[in-house]
């Protein structure tokens, strides 16, 4: 037996990352060699395909730049709030040459090196002429630092000595915050199509011309070849099997719980799992060409078609930076026109752009977002994509996978019908001591039966297994066989079949003893929380890959009339696309790789705990404990954080709108008062404490359910 290969690396499967195509998840018609900044939002851009082995270099300066500037702007806020106690030793040697100083030290480099990288992306908005919130952050920071370098080097010029470094740092180091999550996101993400990728073995069994198998690198491995896959092995490539029988664990193309026995012209994929029985397969679709890599490449396209909705602060902002700047521009001209000081000029404009700071607005939603995953987290929901919580409250439409997500996942015995000569218990004490020896999902199923009724089993002897066909043995004294009506000797037996269920006859000493049906059950908790959805106005729509009667037994049992059987992935994605096509805004809700292109095609995803990695690397929420019931909480702690972020919205905006023409000096003629930027400053601290306070009630919100999530 050749090993040679053994220990050979994975091949690469994508370019390196100063090759790679990157795009803008906003603008996909910006792309460049290598990652960077999108010119026009400023957004950071992601890769084109689907990622190689990932490069965290970007994740890692922006956390180096985060903890560098929580560092340096934790002793210029506190020092910078010190003159709300101007009496305290802190206040007066804050207001001392020396503590003016140390807050100058402090807060330039989080502003000059921490901030550089909005800085940068501000410069290329106005170059670009497409001003976003980087270019609101810089005009706000810079003008606040160049104000308290010039009230430090030269008060007398300026008439004031206030100092606002606080106001840059916090800004900058919120931001940085914002950006540090982002990132991971995106990194997780990668870390998913690379799952999906991994599904594929790195290497082959391929057979001689004279049959002897040898171990090959799955580049080694041409169309035509012919490859032999063990028992407990994954498929490596797409293939059709010429010689051999086995049982292949299909679940992540098709959702299907129960595995499927396959023989010579039957078809089978590369990724599925061969649980019992050794095959021979022509090799036909390989790398590219194979069903698995056209799930990665559906998952890929789809994430980045499925762009984020710009937040409300980014899109206000291409009207409302402009304004700012105007109106900062205008008070300026104003007072020197109208016989105002030089000082009182530059005061006016900088309070202005002090004023609309986004510190407020920069809080607006990221507090709301904090307090509200927090709270959902204690709820059994985690949400792993904060952004999706506003495409989920405009959802009308969930389409739920069927195996794992409707149903429990697995096999479990449904209906036991028995011959008059036989008891249940009797029956399942001889099936479930021939199933000890067998490894067998339906077997296990059996067992799990007579468990829950405190049956024991003796093992059973001159144990055999026959792949599509069943399993055969001694318990005790007597001759069973479990399996097809077939191989047990049934055939005749006039049975009524269990619609959606998989049927197993039992034959005692060449005798029909009785039939054992098994079906995937549902979760006690599906058919209350989809009529509490349907309440919420959303509407349930069932997806599976699973057989027509099997479908149909499910949904008739939990009341939704609309569903679709016999799905592959591909075709889960097209649907919900053709959904969105007719104006609904869809969620998807599932827990196997097979509904990974759907979670990744949908507006928005829910993925179920105990389900697949890649499925919760997908999704934008995790159910932990997976019950259905979870999906209500969703909906419902989603809709209270975007009504909760819309209110710190308000509060933030409210303060700018109404707080701008004060700085600007519209009230001077009148009252003879000019909003000073110490009040600009307290003004903006006001603002930040009313949102913060706001996003706090999410912390008590109730989350009404019906279980448990």
């Amino acid at each position: 037996m050749d090993h040679c290969c053994k220990h050979k690396e994975r091949p690469a499967r994508a370019a390196t990352t100063g090759d790679a195509e990157y795009t803008c998840p906003m603008h996909p018609q910006i792309r460049q060699r290598g990652p960077g900044d999108c010119p026009l939002c400023g957004m950071a851009l992601e890769p084109a395909d689907a990622p190689a082995d990932g490069n965290d270099a970007e994740l890692r300066d922006m956390t180096r730049r985060l903890v560098v500037g929580a560092v340096l702007t934790i002793p210029v806020f506190i020092l910078g709030m010190s003159h709300f106690f101007h009496d305290s030793a802190l206040g007066l040697w804050a207001a001392s040459d020396s503590g003016r100083a140390v807050q100058a030290f402090l807060a330039t480099p989080v502003l000059f090196w921490c901030g550089w990288p909005f800085l940068r992306r501000a410069w290329a908005s106005l170059v670009n002429r497409s001003p976003n919130m980087f270019t609101l952050i810089a005009l706000g920071t810079l003008a606040a630092w160049a104000f308290s370098m010039a009230a430090l080097l030269a008060p007398d010029v300026l008439g004031t000595n206030d100092l606002y470094f606080e106001a840059a740092a916090v800004i900058i180091t919120l931001v940085l915050a914002g950006q540090v999550l982002e990132l991971r996101a995106r990194r997780r993400t990668g870390h998913a199509l690379r799952a999906l990728m991994d599904l594929a073995p790195a290497t082959a069994w391929k057979l001689g011309p004279d049959g002897t198998p040898h171990e090959v690198h799955l580049g080694e491995v041409s169309p035509g070849d012919l490859l032999r896959v063990k028992p407990g092995g994954r498929v490596p490539v797409d293939g059709i099997v010429v010689s051999g029988s086995g049982t292949i664990d299909e679940s992540m193309l098709t959702g299907e719980s129960l595995p499927v026995e396959v023989g010579p012209g039957r078809q089978v994929r590369a990724g599925t799992l061969n649980g019992h029985g050794s095959i021979d397969l022509r090799a036909e679709g390989i790398g590219a060409a194979t069903l698995l890599a056209q799930i990665v490449a559906l998952v890929a396209e789809a994430q980045r078609a499925r762009a984020p909705v710009q937040d409300l602060a980014d899109r206000v902002a291409a009207v409302f930076v402009p304004v700012v700047a105007a109106v900062a521009a205008i008070s300026f001209v104003a007072w020197l026109a109208l016989g105002g000081t030089p000082a009182q000029a530059v005061t006016a404009a900088v309070s202005v752009l002090i004023i609309a700071c986004p510190c407020a607005i920069g809080l607006a939603v990221p507090m709301s977002i904090t307090v509200g995953v927090g709270r959902a987290a204690r709820s059994g929901v985690l949400v792993r994509q904060p952004a999706a919580l506003e495409r989920l409250e405009k959802i009308d439409t969930l389409c739920l996978d069927k195996t794992g997500t409707l149903t429990t996942g697995r096999p479990e015995v449904v209906r036991v019908v028995t011959s008059k000569e036989t008891t249940e218990r009797r029956l399942l004490e001889l099936a479930a001591g021939l199933e000890q020896r067998s490894e067998h999902p339906l077997g296990a199923a059996i067992i799990r039966r007579a468990e829950a009724q405190d049956i024991a089993s003796a093992a059973a002897a001159d144990f055999s297994s026959t792949p599509g066909g069943g399993v055969a043995g001694r318990v005790g004294s007597c001759s069973v066989r479990v399996g097809t009506p077939a191989f047990a000797g049934t055939a005749e037996e006039d049975i009524i079949d269990e619609p959606g269920s998989s049927r197993l006859d039992v034959s005692i000493d060449g005798r029909w003893a009785g039939t054992i049906f098994v079906a995937d059950t549902i979760k006690p908790s599906a058919r209350a929380a989809l009529d509490a959805l349907r309440r919420l106005h959303v509407r349930p729509v069932m997806l599976t890959g699973d057989r027509e009667s099997a479908a149909g037994r499910v949904a008739a049992e939990l009341g939704v009339e609309d569903y679709h059987a016999g799905l592959l992935p591909a075709d889960k994605a097209a649907f919900i696309m053709r959904l969105q096509s007719e104006g609904r805004r869809v969620c998807m809700a599932g827990d196997g790789v097979n509904d990974a292109p759907a979670l990744a095609a949908a507006d928005t995803g829910i993925a179920m705990g105990p389900g697949s990695d890649v499925a919760k690397e997908t999704a934008d929420f995790v159910l932990v404990r997976g019950s259905l019931d979870g999906i209500v909480r969703t909906f419902t702690l989603g809709r209270a954080i975007m009504r909760n972020v819309r209110e710190n919205l308000f509060l933030a905006f409210a303060y700018n709108i109404l707080g701008i023409p004060l700085a600007a000096g519209v009230l001077y003629p009148f009252t003879g008062w000019l909003l000073s930027p110490m009040i600009a400053g307290a003004a903006m601290s006001l603002s930040s404490v009313s949102v913060i306070a706001n996003a706090l009630r999410l912390a008590k919100s109730p989350a009404k359910s019906t279980a448990g999530a």
